[in-house]
């Protein structure tokens, strides 16, 4: 490591001159394809891993990222504005200088050892993607796993990228000792809208597959609709529930996309840019559904519509989810059997086998 990056931050970064190349790695055929623009990379040495919140909106308090920034770029993404706490602007820098957290496992075990967190659900993800590329080669969320399956630490994750795929062993280990659920974000059906508003994740058909091999391996998987992005996505919810339920999703949600801070003027520029004939017609349907609607950033507000837009796209979403036998709700609830009660892992054994 060396070249400083010299930006302000929570902790000190150091930029990874010879960062590894996950299109290298076999598992490449799981990624999109690769950037015009590589990335740069950055090391973190956090002081801690494991963060709190006390939203009402989302059904747990802990959450783990082992990254920062995300080079899925999707242009919807409500975390974008976390860059700016780094000296990073939400726009290109949060896709392209990404930070890794190289400590997050050893930060990770040495954090839930603490009395707090018995029984209480930890989200691997909600802050960026634990399954972006670079995990192809750090590794780093498959190594927290491994904690979270030695601490019988249920979980809870959010991913777009296939790349879950790879470990499906750890997660049906973890799903019989604590309790796991996982949620594929599948927002759209249609492979040319996507790629528009999800320009670096893999393909929807790839992310229905790795459903799939998740449910084949024992792990509970459920299908993310969010963001609900009116004049888009009504039309593919039947399909996306449908494809949903034959790749073993037993579990929806859906919240209405939430643009913070910079992220609206990021979404409505790439958004004329790639779909310029839509443009006018998707921001009058965000508009209709309550998404600018004064007071969206308070708790309780964020994940939902307001108006008969809005009530409509619930109605569909229930409707077809009731017909292919998924269970329907607004907020990612997990499925977490063993989240209560489960004893904890002693010290030893957490260096065993």
């Amino acid at each position: 490591m060396s070249a400083r990056d010299g930006l302000d931050g929570p902790e000190e970064l150091e930029l990874l001159e010879h960062a590894p190349d996950p299109w290298d790695e076999d598992t490449a055929t799981w990624l999109c394809d690769p950037p015009r623009r590589r990335p740069q990379v950055l090391v973190e040495r956090a002081r801690s891993i494991v963060t709190t919140n006390d939203s009402d909106d989302v059904p747990f308090r802990y959450g783990a990222n082992a990254y920062r920034g995300c080079s899925h770029a999707c242009i919807y993404c409500y975390a974008r504005p976390t860059h700016e706490h780094l000296g990073h602007d939400a726009d290109r820098d949060f896709e392209t200088k990404l930070v890794v957290k190289v400590d997050a496992p050893q930060l990770l075990a040495r954090e839930l050892a603490a009395p707090k967190y018995a029984g209480e659900v930890l989200c691997i993800s909600g802050a960026t993607d634990p399954y972006q590329p670079l995990e192809a080669s750090f590794r780093l969320t498959r190594a927290m796993l491994e904690v979270c399956v030695q601490r019988r630490q249920p979980v809870l994750l959010f991913t777009k990228g296939a790349l879950v795929r790879r470990d499906a062993d750890v997660l049906a280990r973890l799903a019989a000792v604590a309790g796991v659920q996982v949620y594929v974000s599948i927002p759209f059906a249609d492979p040319a809208v996507a790629r528009v508003l999800e320009p670096s994740a893999p393909s929807p058909s790839a992310r229905f597959e790795a459903m799939a091999a998740l449910a084949a391996a024992g792990v509970p998987v459920g299908i993310s609709l969010s963001p609900f992005v009116p004049g888009l996505s009504e039309r593919d919810l039947p399909t996306l529930l449908e494809r949903a339920a034959h790749s073993g999703a037993r579990r929806a949600f859906m919240g209405l996309v939430r643009l913070p801070g910079a992220v609206r003027a990021v979404f409505e520029r790439r958004l004329a840019e790639g779909l310029p004939d839509a443009a006018a017609r998707i921001l009058s349907g965000l508009a209709d559904a309550g998404a600018f609607r004064p007071g969206r950033s308070a708790f309780g507000e964020r994940m939902v519509g307001a108006g008969p837009r809005w009530e409509l796209a619930q109605q569909i979403f229930r409707t077809f989810a009731r017909r292919v036998g998924i269970e329907a709700s607004d907020r990612p609830e997990p499925h977490l059997p063993h989240a209560h009660g489960r004893p904890r892992a002693q010290q030893g054994e957490l260096f065993e086998a």
